[in-house]
């Protein structure tokens, strides 16, 4: 039978039909997964530069390896497009990250070739060991393969996962794909030896060559090794020398050439031959790989929208408004103008976070830590200890790796870390595992932290002033991803009083809305469209989940039929806060009803933020719902369409 016509991917339902086809078959998969990756991105938008550069590197481990059975565990996950394509997911490639679609991750509850989830970084050798125990154990589960970025294994959670695992001794692949490049450029001293490891290997024409033997002769009885060793050391006059991850227990087989499948072919069936305890393959690629645009970019389009193929320009939506991450970090570069102890720190995530507006032109007041939040963290503290003003920038999701380090390095000490928390809320096409859902709660637990959410930008602004000057311990504010609502924004930003809200809308006395964040737009909305029915609905904006404004509180309560609190965090957070101060101040005594409108208790799939607020009934028409409810009216006389709008 001939297969001339047909495209080889067409001949890939799965990773067992890589298993039957020849190497130089592979190379072609290899050539049409990635101009399928450049197409599916283009029309979906996501993480293109990190998915091109594992192209080769996905279709060797799965035509070697016997996945699902071997347990194929990628780290973080923004590389794994190539890894669905192959493992029976191409037809849905159009749904990527898209509600009711594909999750831009791995994700167990998805496909059986994804056995552990991935998001957040550095967890990949830990799970894959997991495995590896599971299989020693008599679990029915092969070998157990952990791919792992340079960015990732520059965090503490994989050295204690290259410690661990070296110290067990078990049979376990670990793939280092070396790019020089996570979001934004590596930093730190492995980064550098990694570096230094890549060139060694490159010295002359027959670098390729001499990586691959070095790397098969880690399986080489020992008389062997060190005979192969020392005549290197005769030909070559350089010292044979352990990598650090052979200190670690490890044989070190690289670096290799990441983008030759042929290379990869061979030393992946070398080490799955061979191997006896834990092995590190050390393979240089190159991110973005294949695409020109991508290769030239800054960040290897790391993160795109939808793009044009033949030119790789990216949609834009229009924008009346800046983003809350722009304003931020104008707001903190102004500040440090004016102060110059201020100082930021951020976690891998310059661009992400608007500090690399302030290292523009304050470059030696900017910090970037790494993927590494647990040290970023007490670095941070460490500098206020010093006596200068740190503004510790991180999302909402990764600030829970060093909450930790938040609790004890930070708040318990009383120490004033300014701690900027970006992607509040549901974030949209990155899904649950990307939400900032949980910070309110989890600070608002804290003795003596002050906690911020921003309504809009200018309020952003007045917080970061606010944070700058508050010097008695730490405080948080919290924003969401994407643009601001089109305020004007003032010159400078105003110091606020701690813990004093606002009124925004007086009503009746019927029902008052409490919001705190952005959330406040749909609660003047809600209030808009209820007034056209005679229900006049007060809206006051809290500013502070902690402390919080009590005789605003009081005075909503004593003067309204009901009290609705209104946040974009999960359940135990500003609702939850606002009825325990209520109880304790006997504020629960008078009849006022009280109703608390927040997250559900249950993690949401990826979608459009507009549509994941919809979902948690936490939009302009969910609050109308709430309002009529409590009342006892009819939602059906309200136009929903109408508010939704």
């Amino acid at each position: 039978m001939t297969h001339s016509n047909t495209p080889t991917l067409d001949r890939v339902a799965g990773p067992a039909d890589l298993r039957s086809m020849t190497d130089p078959e592979l190379k072609d998969v290899a050539d049409e997964l990635r101009a399928e990756v450049i197409g599916a991105v283009s029309r979906t938008g996501g993480h293109l530069g990190s998915s091109l550069g594992v192209v080769e590197l996905s279709v060797a481990i799965h035509a070697v390896f016997d996945t699902p059975r071997d347990k194929l565990v990628w780290d973080v996950g923004h590389q794994c497009y190539p890894h669905k394509i192959l493992t029976g997911r191409r037809d849905r490639m159009h749904t990527l990250r898209q509600g009711g679609g594909l999750s831009g991750f791995t994700k167990r509850s998805e496909s059986v070739y994804d056995p552990f989830g991935a998001a957040h970084s550095s967890t990949s050798i830990s799970a894959a060991l997991g495995f590896t125990v599971g299989r020693d154990m008599g679990q029915p589960t092969g070998d157990a393969v952990a791919v792992i970025g340079d960015g990732s294994i520059s965090a503490g959670m994989a050295y204690e996962a290259l410690n661990n695992a070296g110290h067990e001794g078990r049979r376990l692949f670990v793939i280092l794909n070396d790019n020089e490049m996570s979001i934004a450029p590596p930093v730190g001293a492995m980064s550098s030896y990694l570096s230094s490891l890549s060139d060694l290997s490159r010295v002359g024409p027959f670098g390729g060559l001499v990586a691959m033997a070095e790397g098969m002769e880690k399986f080489a009885p020992k008389p062997v090794r060190d005979g192969a060793r020392r005549a290197r050391e005769m030909v070559t006059g350089l010292e044979s020398r352990g990598t650090f991850f052979e200190e670690l227990g490890f044989d070190y087989i690289g670096p290799i050439d990441g983008h030759d499948i042929n290379q990869l072919l061979s030393v992946l069936r070398g080490a799955k031959a061979r191997a006896t305890g834990p092995v590190l393959i050390h393979c240089c690629t190159v991110k973005g790989k294949g695409y020109a645009p991508a290769e030239g970019s800054t960040d290897k389009y790391h993160g795109v929208s939808k793009f044009d193929v033949g030119t790789g320009v990216q949609a834009k939506a229009k924008a009346n408004a800046p983003s809350y991450t722009a304003v931020f970090g104008d707001a903190l570069t102004e500040a440090a103008a004016r102060d110059p102890s201020i100082v930021a720190v951020t976690a891998a995530m310059p661009s992400g976070t608007g500090v690399d507006r302030m290292a523009k032109r304050f470059p030696a007041r900017v910090f970037d830590v790494g993927i590494a939040e647990q040290h970023g963290v007490t670095f941070a503290a460490g500098m206020a200890a010093s006596g200068l003003k740190p503004f510790c920038a991180i999302y909402s999701t990764f600030l829970q790796r060093g909450y930790d380090q938040v609790v004890h390095d930070v708040a318990l000490q009383g120490l004033p870390v300014r701690f900027a928390i970006d992607r509040a809320g549901l974030v949209g096409a990155d899904g649950a595992t990307h939400a900032g859902a949980f910070d309110i709660g989890y600070l608002g637990a804290l003795p003596g932290m002050v906690v911020m959410a921003a309504a809009d930008e200018a309020e952003l602004m007045h917080m970061v002033a606010t944070a700058a000057a508050h010097d008695t311990g730490p405080i948080a504010f919290r924003y969401p991803r994407g643009n601001g609502t089109g305020v004007s924004l003032p010159a400078q930003g105003e110091v606020l009083e701690i813990g004093k809200g606002r009124m925004i809308r007086q009503g009746s006395g019927a029902v008052a809305l409490l919001s705190l964040g952005t959330l406040l737009g749909d609660c003047a909305a809600a209030a808009t469209s209820l007034a056209a029915e005679g229900v006049d609905v007060t809206v006051a904006d809290a500013r502070f989940a902690k402390p919080l404004d009590m005789d605003l509180i009081a005075r909503l309560v004593q003067t309204h039929t009901a009290l609705i609190t209104v946040e974009q965090g999960a359940e135990g957070g500003f609702g939850a806060m606002v009825l325990q101060a209520m109880a304790r101040e006997g504020l629960l005594d008078h009849g006022c009803k009280l109703r608390t409108m927040c997250l559900p208790d249950r993690f949401i799939d990826q979608a459009s933020p507009a549509e994941m607020y919809r979902a948690a009934g936490l939009d302009t028409a969910g609050i109308i719902e709430t309002v009529n409810k409590v009342l006892g009216r009819d939602a059906k006389i309200v136009d929903l369409k109408s508010a939704r709008s």
